[in-house]
């Protein structure tokens, strides 16, 4: 049974404190950035722009060098993510500024002339590798991926009515058009990885990034395009989250590379982002209410955070301040922005920045090593 919100006078189980937003991942970055200097407001960089379809966006402030709401100035990122974008005037203007869309480019980026595909493989085998990692047209275009979906599914319930495009509805009977058939096999790589260790019986969130590194490169070769993003996660990856949380029930799957009670959760990532991005400007929901068992309840349908926590207490017993510790402090956040922003740069933290995480990762002609270029 969820505990109720102490915001509404809910009595916490015994020895657990009450949530407290200012102690969200402490000690994670302690530590300057790893990244250096920060892009300043208004800023462009090469690093931020990602190819969807045939059409980019632009991001301005998000991308390998930084996440929204990381102010002005160049300052490091400290271990209380969240915290510090709702302090003061000029902070909160910038959190406002930055919950518009990406501007949307008009302009069609013309496919390459010729293309050669290959399997991908492994590049990062040791520690320092992950520098070719964070500098990465791989990376760049995996984060500009993830973030064009926030954006995209931004204050839409699951059951909102999204356009599907054609290519997307030939991808579902021919999983990839005929003259494309040359990207199968690389394209198939980043499938294959994403449901789990079958020698090892476990899932975690680097499975999850294999198949939004799928998705990416469908983008990324035209078979999905722009106006499919909603239905890429709403259809698409809340499908594969349906079918991982059967295979986690079913063979009893260990998570590969779990914080225990210090992580958000013991398999997935993603869908904290994006159904945090969903509840942006909700009328009623806020952070507090999704340790409400009756609000879960409700809404797990419409909302894929609520359904994430729903899971986790099918899954696990005792008091939830006790076995989800992190998200337990989550409620104590003061708006959905401010938690979808803090969960961006967890997510950059924790997953796409440590090396037993992306140690596993492929790169291939779709996502290369080679560094971003300006150009």
């Amino acid at each position: 049974m969820l505990p109720s919100a102490p915001q509404q006078h809910g009595r916490r189980p015994q020895g657990a404190r009450a949530p407290r937003a200012g102690r969200w991942w402490a000690g994670s970055l302690s530590a300057p950035h790893r990244h250096g200097g920060r892009l300043r407001r208004g800023d462009s960089d090469p690093r931020c722009a990602v190819i969807v379809g045939r059409r980019s966006f632009l991001f301005r402030q998000v991308g390998a060098r930084g996440a929204p709401g990381d102010g002005e100035g160049g300052r490091g990122v400290s271990a209380d993510y969240w915290h510090r974008a709702g302090a003061g005037e000029r902070k909160r203007k910038m959190a406002e500024g930055e919950r518009q869309p990406p501007p949307d480019s008009s302009e069609e980026t013309p496919p390459p002339a010729t293309q050669n595909f290959i399997i991908p493989k492994k590049e990062i085998h040791t520690v320092p590798d992950m520098g070719k990692w964070k500098r990465s047209q791989a990376y760049a275009d995996y984060i500009g991926f993830i973030l064009t979906l926030n954006e995209g599914v931004k204050g839409k319930k699951l059951t909102f009515e999204y356009k599907v495009s054609e290519e997307a509805e030939n991808l579902v009977a021919t999983v990839v058009p005929t003259h494309l058939a040359a990207a199968v096999p690389e394209v198939a790589v980043y499938l294959k990885e994403s449901v789990g260790n079958s020698t090892r019986i476990d899932y975690g969130t680097g499975h999850e990034a294999a198949f939004a590194a799928f998705l990416c490169c469908l983008c990324k070769i035209g078979v999905l395009r722009v106006d499919d993003q909603i239905a890429i996660v709403f259809k698409v990856f809340n499908r594969y989250l349906e079918v991982m949380r059967k295979l986690q029930k079913t063979y009893r799957m260990e998570p590969a590379g779990s914080q225990g009670v210090w992580g958000l959760d013991d398999f997935q990532f993603l869908p904290f982002i994006w159904g945090s991005s969903q509840l942006i400007d909700h009328p009623h929901l806020e952070p507090r209410h999704f340790v409400d068992e009756k609000a879960v309840n409700e809404n797990h349908e419409d909302f894929m955070f609520l359904e994430c926590v729903r899971f986790i207490t099918e899954m696990k017993t005792g008091p939830f301040a006790e076995h989800s510790n992190q998200l337990w402090n989550i409620s104590a956040v003061p708006s959905w922005s401010k938690v979808n922003q803090g969960l961006i740069r967890m997510y950059k933290a924790e997953c796409l920045e440590k090396f037993p995480v992306i140690q596993h990762f492929k790169f291939g002609s779709l996502l290369p090593i080679h560094p971003v270029t300006s150009g």
